[in-house]
């Protein structure tokens, strides 16, 4: 029997581990993926501590997958052998429950997630369900190509959903995996984007990315800076503290969102006064199949691209601890 390598966590928050295994045959409307990259991501941690609903072990993690189809089964006839396709956080929907039937496929009640509920990227083939792929354009390389299907849909989606009309101020707080992308974005689809970070260190990178103003939110009233560009109608919360986003709240026109893609761990401080007069808090959770692929064509037209270190998929953990301590430059991606 043909045998691959993947990296697997045999349980609640076990160690990275590289084994052997068979290599998996895709069933009626799968496909495999021999995979090219595969981004380590943060919302990994808690799939391999256990901390998400319906999960089997060991299991192999990974959502950013990027590949090339190297075996289709049955009824599969909108993909084609040798094709470069990406496969990302949401796996499969049940198609019956309610927010199904009305279209909402992330937010399916019964979902299968890669990495989570099902063998992720971690490995040198993965089995797909054909629904979730995402045709890969030429013009983007497979690794550049892998973080788009979680950083990059998340933050795409975020703001092109954001309300903000063409020209108007939308700002982003942090500059790390999800934020350099986000700056990019917004930079592209034509808003004036303010960059927000700690420390006046990151100004020079967030002018490199086309950051129209910066603010250090150590040293700067960031309601007050925000306020005097005429406020902000969205501001995109992508790190995991919640230092300025109060004040981020403040400097929100009275019709703007504070969209939330990082996951604080301390509650975030919100009065009512602040959200009274129709600003909104809200999230944005990657995206399916069919909008990492308006991701990933958006980034191959207008030039976005992630800042990544690679490893070897024999360095996974190596890498996934590079990625936890924060050290990492910008986002990680495993190379089988």
């Amino acid at each position: 029997m043909a045998t691959m390598r993947a990296v697997q966590v045999a349980k609640p928050g076990g160690p990275l581990e590289l084994v052997t295994r068979p290599l998996p045959e895709p069933g009626p409307g799968q496909v495999r993926i021999r995979v090219a990259a595969c981004g380590i991501c943060h919302s990994d941690a808690a799939a391999m501590d256990g901390h998400l609903p319906g999960q089997t072990w060991p299991i192999v993690p990974g959502h950013e997958i990027v590949g090339a189809i190297d075996a289709i089964g049955f009824g599969v006839t909108a993909w084609r052998i040798g094709q470069r396709v990406g496969a990302g956080w949401f796996a499969s929907q049940c198609g019956q429950c309610e927010r199904c039937r009305r279209g909402d496929f992330v937010a399916c009640r019964n979902r299968s997630i890669h990495g989570v509920t099902r063998d992720g990227g971690y490995a040198e083939a993965v089995i797909a369900e054909a629904t979730a792929l995402a045709a890969i354009p030429d013009d983007l390389s497979d690794i550049d190509a892998a973080p788009m299907l979680c950083a990059g849909v998340t933050t795409y989606n975020a703001l092109r959903r954001c309300g903000a009309r063409p020209g108007a101020t939308v700002a982003i707080v942090g500059l790390g995996g999800l934020g350099h992308l986000a700056l990019q974005f917004a930079v592209k689809m034509g808003y004036r984007a303010v960059a927000i970070a700690r420390g006046g260190a990151k100004a020079a990178f967030a002018e490199e990315l086309g950051a129209h103003a910066y603010i250090d939110s150590t040293a700067d009233d960031v309601a007050a800076r925000l306020q005097a560009l005429g406020g902000a109608q969205a501001v995109l919360a992508t790190g995991t503290g919640i230092d300025g986003l109060a004040a981020a709240i403040n400097g929100l026109t009275s019709d703007g969102r504070l969209i939330m893609l990082g996951v604080p761990r301390e509650p975030l401080p919100v009065y009512a006064f602040q959200v009274l007069y129709g600003r909104a808090i809200t999230g944005s959770a990657g995206g399916t199949g069919i909008e990492s692929e308006d991701t990933m064509r958006f980034a191959a037209l207008t030039g976005v691209r992630p800042v990544i270190e690679t490893y070897p998929l024999d360095k996974a953990p190596e890498a996934f601890a590079r990625m936890m301590a924060g050290a990492a430059r910008l986002r990680v991606v495993l190379v089988p």
